[in-house]
């Protein structure tokens, strides 16, 4: 009775589908047109991905410290090593470049040599004063240029390895951007129509090669790529899925049909991006280009079951009522497993991973359903297939590949399991030599103008990735006490030997120039006062920022002068070498302030990025299980059967292993990119299981339960589809690997890489699993065969 209420729903489902279809292709248009209106509400992201829960101690800390000093990554850095910059046409150049900057209502504040200050007593008003570094009536001097540059290096030593690199001679300058339009698109305008423009007349007129850098550059111009290779993906995968479906089937109409079932997935998921008002991130850029991917293969399931049924009966009704009816639930299933793998993001309590799974899970099963209809809806207005549509079919290498597999898998099993054995032992000892990388600007195209500009900082000045120290002295104005001032430069001292971390930055630096500039300029004095002249130089400086805005520090002490910051920047290392100068810094910090009067923390952009890769790599392994349990309680709700879920899951494991294990010996590391792969190849190699399942399901009723004859005809009719939608994903997501975002070469490599081995896992494994868990009822139908 089960059997007859499951096959009396789907031929239902096909009435329903076949009687309305003018209705049926009408709310498609509409569905269509009112996601296509919410692509109005598409923009990109302009903030950087924060892979760690809002309520995670990490987010809740850097969050404090915004609250504290506001948006941390509001710098832009502008530098070059040349040395001809110090003449009077160079020079000028470079006033004209930094004032144009200055005047620009997107910038705060500039720090460069053309208008540089710098800190002298005044002996009458008892204070020190503001003064500029450069007389410009006499720049067009080179030998007062000249002078300035011996000045500068060494003379300065306040602003050596802020503005400078003593060693080398680069010099930089820093554009602080008002920090309310950081996170919005007027920073996109200032970068690109301002910035950009002014950088480029620069080093036309000098012939000096600037390098630009900082977090608000670096995201605008990747934001910029990363916009450029969205068409690029969609048209890459469109093409090579089409072309590729197309010599499979060899037919014009079926490979149109599909084209336009692909489009119209593509702007049903732009749509969703856009009804649900989410922004274009490193991520949801690549939903688009999987869902044709993904899409491909339910019109490879439909198509190739019309054209057997054809084949076999050559009545077009009857055929179309089966692709629905036979097809459909297990269609329906593949699809189903395909959406958990991606659904399993959102359990990650990441907002950027959410997304991403809602958004890809949603247009997985839209997909589903407008092959569904579209396919038997078209092809009934069409005529026949004719006989060279239906050649493939009967292809002399798919039978061959398809005789070959039967063969091995009738008499090789222990070949086949040998080879699994060896496989994951192999897996094993790859796996264990994986790492893991928490690189904020890893996942960024190494070939970028600012990636070898990012490499000249990390050179030059110690890198551009900030790390922020926030002290709380319990106390206000505790900040101001020599000896919390002593411990900050205790704390600074430690960080200058770190190779990994530049020069920091605090109030303790302009303490220490404030006592050179007491001692009329001479930089031996550049250091912490005494006791005896802290009361003279700290009264100087009160009346200096007193009713001014030329306050240099004010940034690093909060209005109440309780907290404190240390602000450093870092190379782009990996998370273990981030753990290490993470533990030393805070062993130091443990050392230096007593837990009991300070309390400090460490945060900034770099540590929260790596903190959320530390973060996902913890989650893989629970949203992995949890994407087969849920994928496996599905298979055992449509199959009925522990030993068949059993089958499918471990012949599907295997891919994901032997995947692991090739990241380990090819030095891939685990980051963000790599992460999201097991889940989404474990839910889509899964399909080619389930179809097979099914039919050989099928079979066994139909044959009153013949255990061989079942496996081997369910071979037979789902090994072409499974080559084919097999060839279709790999060089589909081979597609990926155009890209020029490593993160995103990774993704599609390695699910390519999984598909490939579950491709044959699917046609080897698996049925060679099914003989071996039903040994006892294949010997026995081999026993009352022989009698017969």
């Amino acid at each position: 009775m089960k059997k007859k209420s499951n096959v009396g729903f789907w031929e239902s489902i096909a009435r329903i589908i076949l009687k309305n279809r003018i209705l049926i292709l009408g709310i498609i248009a509409a569905i269509t047109v009112f996601l296509g209106l919410q692509w109005r509400n598409l923009g990109m992201t302009y903030t950087e991905a924060n892979l760690l829960p809002k309520k995670h101690i990490v987010n809740q800390q850097y969050q404090d410290f915004l609250n504290k000093f506001g948006e941390e990554g509001n710098l832009i850095v502008i530098g070059f090593k040349d040395e001809t910059f110090f003449t009077p046409k160079n020079y000028a150049a470079w006033n004209e470049l930094m004032t144009g900057l200055k005047g620009s209502k997107a910038v705060d504040l500039v720090v460069s040599l053309n208008d540089l200050k710098k800190l002298e007593k005044d002996t009458v008003a008892e204070k020190f004063v503001l003064v500029p570094f450069i007389d410009q009536n006499q720049a067009v001097n080179p030998e007062y240029l000249k002078k300035i540059k011996f000045d500068l290096f060494n003379n300065l030593p306040f602003y050596e390895g802020l503005l400078f690199n003593k060693q080398s001679g680069s010099i930089r300058s820093a554009v602080y951007l008002n920090k309310k339009i950081v996170n919005t698109a007027a920073r996109k305008t200032f970068i690109l129509e301002e910035l950009v423009p002014r950088i480029e007349k620069f080093e036309k007129t000098t012939g000096i090669d600037l390098r630009v850098s900082g977090m608000p550059y670096i995201r605008t111009i990747n934001a910029e790529n990363m916009k450029g290779e969205i068409g690029l993906f969609i048209g890459a995968a469109l093409l090579i899925t089409s072309l590729i479906f197309f010599l499979f089937f060899r037919s014009f109409r079926a490979t149109f049909i599909s084209i336009c079932i692909l489009l119209i997935g593509v702007m049903w998921s732009f749509g969703t991006l856009g009804l649900f008002h989410y922004k274009i991130t490193i991520l949801t850029a690549v939903i688009p280009p999987l869902i044709i991917v993904i899409g491909i293969t339910n019109c490879i399931f439909l198509i190739n079951k019309y054209q057997q049924e054809i084949k076999i009966h050559n009545n077009q009704a009857k055929a179309l009522q089966r692709i629905i009816s036979k097809i459909g639930v297990s269609t329906l299933m593949t699809n189903l497993t395909t959406a958990v793998g991606f659904a399993t993001f959102m359990i990650t309590g990441n907002d950027l991973l959410f997304e991403f799974g809602l958004v890809t899970s949603i247009n997985v099963i839209s997909v589903y359903l407008l092959t569904l209809v579209i396919v038997p809806i078209v092809y009934s207005f069409m005529p026949l297939p004719k006989e060279k549509h239906l050649y493939h079919l009967s292809k002399n290498y798919i039978s061959s590949l398809l005789d070959w597999v039967e063969n091995v898998v009738k008499n090789k099993r222990k070949v086949i399991y040998t080879i699994y054995g060896l496989a994951l032992l192999f897996s094993v000892i790859g796996v264990s030599q994986i790492k893991v990388s928490g690189s904020l600007i890893g996942e960024m195209p190494k070939s970028a103008s600012f990636f070898k500009d990012i490499l000249f900082y990390e050179k030059e000045f110690n890198g551009v990735m900030p790390l922020e120290i926030m002290i709380n002295t319990k106390h206000k104005k505790g900040v101001m006490k020599l000896s919390t001032m002593k411990k900050m430069d205790e704390l600074q001292e430690t960080i200058a030997t770190i190779p990994e971390l530049s020069k920091p930055v605090s109030i303790v630096n302009l303490v220490k120039y404030s006592k050179q500039a007491f001692y009329n300029g001479n930089p031996e004095y550049y250091e912490l006062p005494t006791s005896q002249e802290q009361t003279f130089i700290l009264s100087y400086a009160k009346n200096a920022t007193k009713n001014s805005k030329d306050n240099l520090m004010k940034s690093y002490v909060d209005s109440t002068g309780q907290y404190a910051r240390i602000t450093t920047f870092m190379k782009d290392i990996g998370t273990q070498e981030m753990a290490r100068v993470e533990g030393k810094l805070k062993k130091k910090i443990e050392e230096i302030f007593p837990k009991e009067r300070y309390e400090v923390t460490l945060t900034g952009k770099a540590l929260v990025f790596q903190k959320g890769t530390s973060y996902l790599v913890d989650n893989l392994i629970e949203s992995l299980i949890f994407a087969i349990l849920v994928i496996a309680a599905l298979m055992t709700y449509l199959f009925r059967s522990g030993k068949m879920v059993m089958a499918s899951v471990i012949t599907n494991i295997l891919p994901l292993c032997i995947t692991s294990g090739l990241m380990g010996y090819f030095g891939i590391p685990l980051k963000p990119s790599t992460i999201l792969v097991f889940s989404i190849a474990f839910g889509i190699s899964v399909d080619n299981a389930i179809q097979f399942m099914a039919k050989y399901r099928h079979d066994l009723l139909q044959s009153n339960g013949k255990i061989k004859k079942s496996v081997f005809s369910a071979l037979r009719e789902t090994g072409i589809s499974t080559f084919y939608t097999s060839i279709v994903l790999i060089f589909g997501f081979a597609t990926f690997t155009l890209s020029s975002f490593s993160g995103t070469i990774a993704l599609g490599g390695l699910i390519s890489c999984t598909l490939l081995f579950a491709m044959f896992a699917n046609l080897l494994v698996l049925p060679a699993l099914v003989l071996t868990f039903e040994k006892k009822k294949a010997k026995k139908e081999d026993n009352i065969e022989g009698e017969i």
